[in-house]
């Protein structure tokens, strides 16, 4: 018996050597392949950027970048393309959706993880996780033919009646054509589609917390509000901000949803029931028929979207410092 151990064990000092160096070559080469992947990504977008940059580059060049970005004008005939409506439509529709979306996203998944029976906690999932996988051009023929009308008859023509000559009031929330699309509107249409991301996310995170620092607070006499204001929301600020930035960010990139809904007017209102126009969807209605100097303006347009998007992400990232610092 320790003539056969002595041998198995002299035939795997002779083998080892050369499965280290197998080891060693698979080690380098899932390096390689994994340097290869991080570098396709960050060259994917230096050459969106790229494009996007020299593509938008005549326009930049003909009004400036500060006079392209805070120019009101966009009169296709003339060849005059300002981009400060597009963008303060971007700008309104997703705050808009944040502020609808959020609470809601948070109250969900609350609700999932600390209040829902758990007969009823499997359907609603469910249904938030369908409502995720619902293709957004579907969100936008809902919103034109469904939830347009409705604001039209039950909001915008109430509210004309009782806010118009009203001062401030007046100017925010008076329609002149009741139509029902708006930058109102698309903001209603964006917090629906972002409320399922941000729900889904924070609800995994509150999971994920400790039971017993639940039960701990509970076992001092804490009630369910208390608990999750000092217990559960301290514990997942991070993931909180992270979802919410992934909202806003598909809030800022959408384009047929809002197309259909916003109305797509080239003009900046200081009504919110009024239509507007956002970045995506001045470029997906007028990319097709574009001239040399207007296909220019919609690049540039895109360039800035794509700098909007940034800002925010940088923004992201200094909250999450911040908190994590805390």
């Amino acid at each position: 018996m320790s003539a056969a151990v002595t041998e198995q064990v002299m035939h795997l000092s002779d083998t080892a050597p050369a499965a280290r160096r197998s080891h060693a070559v698979f080690d380098r080469s899932f390096r390689v392949l994994c340097m290869l992947s991080a570098a396709t990504v960050l060259l994917v977008l230096i050459g969106i950027l790229g494009s996007i940059v020299y593509g938008g580059w005549p326009a930049f060049r003909e009004f400036g970048f500060w006079g392209f970005l805070t120019g009101s004008r966009w009169n296709v005939a003339q060849e005059v393309f300002g981009a400060w409506p597009a963008v303060a439509g971007t700008l309104l529709c997703a705050l808009i959706a944040l502020v609808i979306g959020v609470p809601i996203s948070l109250g969900i998944a609350i609700f999932l993880t600390q209040l829902s029976p758990k007969w009823l906690k499997g359907p609603i999932a469910t249904a938030v996780e369908l409502l995720a996988a619902v293709p957004s051009i579907i969100f936008g023929m809902w919103g034109l033919f469904v939830f347009a009308p409705l604001v039209s008859q039950y909001m915008q023509v109430p509210l004309n009646s009782v806010v118009e000559g009203v001062p401030i009031v007046g100017t925010i929330l008076y329609s002149a054509v009741p139509s029902g699309t708006g930058i109102f509107t698309a903001g209603v249409i964006l917090a629906l589609m972002i409320i399922p991301f941000i729900a889904s996310i924070t609800r995994d995170m509150l999971d994920q917390i400790p039971s017993i620092l639940r039960e701990s607070a509970y076992g001092m006499g804490c009630t369910t509000w208390e608990v999750v204001r000092h217990v559960l929301v301290p514990q997942t600020a991070v993931a909180l901000v992270g979802a919410v930035m992934l909202g806003l960010g598909r809030a800022l990139g959408e384009t047929m949803a809002v197309t259909f809904v916003v109305g797509n007017a080239n003009r900046l209102s200081a009504s919110l029931l009024d239509p507007g126009s956002t970045i995506a969807s001045r470029i997906a209605n007028e990319y097709n028929e574009a001239g040399d100097l207007q296909l220019s303006a919609l690049m540039a347009l895109g360039c800035i979207l794509f700098i909007v998007t940034f800002s925010v992400l940088i923004v992201a990232r200094l909250l999450v410092a911040r908190i994590g610092k805390q």
